[in-house]
């Protein structure tokens, strides 16, 4: 049996100020960059065989402490990549509340029926994310690995172990920086940790917003 630690990037400006991110290209904040040398005390005795991230800073730059405090190359994989928000991207939370508020609506209440104008919708996301997976672990069956992604993929990832679909979106929490351990054994998937931050706690009270 190997085990998949799903890991979502460290904090950005964006996180803590309400902004849309999608495919945008943002950089670790200071406090960021302090979770993912976090991340790196926390998972660095454990036999980590693969690190495998998405194409964005943010996530490259969690996975990177890690990956050269083990001796790897971090493996680049789109398909790891942040949904699309696309006509949302680089927008407050609260003014895409007010302009299409409709459409936000649906995002926050029937997240299977959401997609942004001009992005993705949630079953793409994970049409193209879940064979990543499954590969990885595939590729590494008796191994432990781990992928640093994004919110909305981590949250559909675990979503799909747990065989609930992108309607249960909102039902998972994954924060910055977490750490959430997915187990394929006997033909099936187990999900073995859920949002774990423990060793975060030194930087105090996180972001509880989902966002």
């Amino acid at each position: 049996m190997g085990e998949l630690l799903v890991i979502r990037h460290g904090e950005t400006s964006w996180n803590r100020d309400g902004i849309f991110r999608g495919r945008a290209d943002v950089p670790l904040s200071e406090r960021g960059r302090e979770q993912a040398r976090m991340l790196d005390t926390a998972l660095g005795e454990q036999p980590i065989q693969a690190v495998y991230s998405s194409p964005l800073s943010r996530a490259r730059e969690t996975a990177g402490p890690l990956a050269q405090a083990l001796g790897l190359e971090v493996a680049v994989d789109e398909r790891l990549i942040d949904i699309s928000f696309g006509e949302w991207e680089g927008r407050p939370r609260a003014e895409v509340e007010r302009e299409d508020s409709a459409r936000y609506r649906t995002w926050l209440t029937e997240p299977a029926r959401f997609r942004a104008p001009g992005g993705e919708s949630l079953s793409e996301v994970l049409a193209r994310a879940w064979p990543a997976v499954e590969e990885i672990a595939a590729k590494h069956a008796e191994e432990v690995a781990m992928l640093v992604s994004h919110r909305v993929v981590c949250k559909l990832l675990l979503c799909a172990a747990f065989g609930v679909g992108e309607a249960g979106f909102w039902k998972v929490r994954v924060d910055t920086a977490s750490v959430s351990t997915l187990a394929a054994t006997e033909g099936r998937w187990v999900v073995a940790r859920v949002n774990d931050t423990h060793h975060l706690a030194e930087l105090g009270a996180a972001d509880r917003s989902d966002f």
